[in-house]
This record gives C-alpha cells, structure tokens and sequence, in this order.
C-alpha cells in the first residue's frame, strides 16, 4: 500500500484530508490576517499622525512617554525612548509596518512575529504596564497573539510556503 506523508499524520493513496485536518492547517490564518492588518495600519497611522511623531503637544508620543515613564515597569526603556521621541516613534511605527507586511504575505514570518512579538513585549512594559486591571491594556494580549505565530511560522497561504516548496523541489530525495 502507498502512503503519502502529510504534516499531521500519514495518507494512504486515494484518503483525503478530514474537515478537522484542514481546520487545524488553516488555523493560524485569521490570526495572521488580524495580527498583519492591524500593525500594517498601526504603522500607517503613526507616520501619517503629524501630532504623534512630535516631541511635544496633544497626542505626540514625547508627552506620552512621559506621562508614563514614573508607572512603567521598565522607566529607563522609557528614558531611552525621550531621548529622541520621534526617532523612536519612526523606529516603532517602521517595525510595525514590517511586520505586518511580513505576517499578511506570510514572509520569514516566524521573524516577523517574534518582532511583533517584542514590540507588543516593549509597549506592555513601558505604556500599558500600569493598566489596572491588567486585561485592560491591549499590548498583553498583541504580545500572547504573536507567540503561536514564533512556534508555528506560516505553513499555508504563504510565501514561507511556497519558498520551502521550491527548495524541497530542487532538493534531491535520499533514500
């Protein structure tokens, strides 16, 4: 009998995939739509918020930093930051752009996660540490969505996938 080795379990010739094994391929997807979406437009909103990339005023990221450094679980992260506020604004809203942008088309995604995954580490340690109750700072959650993105990478729908599939195919089989 032929069998045919797949990533959960092996096929015999002519067995197809269950609904429950292609549910379980196609799991990450929605999160990796989300997770890219979302910080491809973080980004976006960042470089196009004139008052956000500012030192100082409404809405700039220098009094934002400020605001928070003293409840922050890491102030000299935050020192760090102010000493150049719109440096680091652009360093942020650039790496979020990447990574979202490298999530969505599925490329070297477990790279990409892991740099959302610091961003989203970085903004819960400095901007939304102080949030009481814990849940109502959003960067915590970012931070455990990115996580199965790093242990998995993107197997499906992806560039990732297609790369591997290439380099398989190139590859002679030893036997």
């Amino acid at each position: 009998m032929t069998h045919i080795r797949s990533d959960t379990h092996t096929l015999h010739v002519g067995e197809q995939r269950g609904w429950r094994d292609t549910a379980t391929r196609y799991a990450l997807v929605p999160l990796r739509i989300f997770l890219g979406v979302t910080f491809v437009y973080a980004g976006i909103d960042k470089l196009t918020d004139s008052a956000f990339m500012s030192d100082s005023g409404a809405g700039s990221l220098g009094d934002t930093l400020r605001a928070v450094r003293d409840s922050s679980a890491i102030p000299a992260l935050v020192d760090l930051a102010l000493k150049s506020p719109v440096g680091f604004g652009y360093a942020i809203a650039l790496g979020e752009l990447a990574v979202g942008l490298g999530t969505l088309f599925g490329l070297l995604t477990r790279v990409a996660a892991l740099g959302g995954a610091l961003i989203s580490l970085s903004l819960w340690l400095t901007v939304s540490w102080a949030s009481d109750p814990y849940y109502y700072g959003n960067d915590l959650a970012y931070l455990m969505a990115w996580l199965p993105l790093v242990l998995a990478g993107a197997s499906v729908l992806s560039l990732d996938a297609v790369l591997h599939a290439r380099r398989r195919q190139r590859t002679p089989s030893y036997r």
